[in-house]
């Protein structure tokens, strides 16, 4: 029924105003049991529903939501992962790679593994399982030690295995892997092997200078760090087992010249490789752009 002096027209696409009537039925805004966009619309007019842009979001924002997106994905609360994952897609700013990867996981996504990796670990039982790396290539580790370990605000399984093909560490630690849990296909790809458990991953004892203000502002890693103490005015000496030198390379890289590595002799040299390749990529740029 219409009231008159009250009555409007409107004209709509056939898209719009079935986008109209979902939003409608989502708010529980009907008429009886069908969605009522003139009830929609007088909410809207009279303030109970905020309108808003939706290309204001600053980037900020969506990389802390796409953060914790993959926080959730690795804990294993995939539903919740999801959500967020639904409330970006609905949003215009996303860039073309980023909303490529929303829509393929939210096509893709696969029952929580994480309940059955953490039984094995309990339970101190090896395991095989596949994988796929960035380049989409499958591989299948035959696991001993293992253990969830967060690496740069992410959660990855830091693995012992029998297959060292592949691994570019020094030799000392090729057994260790670092897999990314998103990668691991799902719990079927996961069985029980036989063997023994390990206790740990290998480790190397990797010695460091900390220079300056750093040398002052360092904050001993618990459980790693071997050594800490001050050897001279400004200089602080660190002996910490690692696991991984990508891990590791990556930590000091970000001390630039306030930190120098001293042993083992191959770590210091896998330094000093990565160091002149980049030293070599910017000549390589200055040149080409002279």
């Amino acid at each position: 029924m219409t009231i008159k002096g009250r009555a409007i027209t409107l004209s709509l696409k056939e898209q719009d105003k079935l986008r109209l009537q979902q939003l409608a039925t989502e708010l529980d805004i009907t008429w009886g049991d069908k969605p009522n966009i003139s009830k929609l619309l007088e909410a809207i007019a009279q303030n109970k529903l905020r309108v808003a842009a939706n290309h204001d979001w600053h980037l900020d924002r969506i990389n802390a939501l796409n953060h914790a997106r993959q926080v959730l994905v690795d804990t294993g609360d995939r539903s919740d992962a999801l959500i967020i994952t639904q409330l970006l897609l609905d949003r215009s700013e996303l860039s073309l790679p980023l909303r490529a990867e929303l829509e393929k996981f939210a096509a893709d996504i696969k029952p929580p593994l994480r309940s059955k990796i953490d039984a094995l670990i309990r339970k101190q039982q090896p395991f095989k399982l596949s994988y796929q790396d960035a380049a989409g290539k499958v591989s299948e580790f035959s696991i001993y030690h293992a253990q969830v370990v967060p690496h740069e605000q992410r959660l990855y399984l830091d693995v012992w295995c029998t297959e060292t093909l592949g691994n570019n560490d020094i030799e000392a630690l090729q057994h260790n892997w670092c897999l990314r849990l998103d990668r691991i296909p799902d719990e079927s790809s996961i069985v029980e092997i036989k063997g023994k458990w390990r206790s740990g991953l290998d480790l190397v004892s990797i010695e460091f200078h900390l220079l300056n203000g750093l040398a002052f502002g360092y904050k001993s890693k618990t459980g790693a760090d071997l050594e800490n103490e001050w050897v001279q005015d400004r200089t602080r000496r660190v002996v910490r087992e690692v696991s991984s030198t990508f891990w590791f390379f990556r930590e000091v890289l970000r001390y630039g010249e306030d930190c120098a590595i001293l042993a083992p002799d191959e770590v210091l040299q896998k330094f000093r490789d990565k160091v002149k390749q980049m030293y070599e990529l910017y000549e390589k740029y200055d040149r080409s752009s002279s």
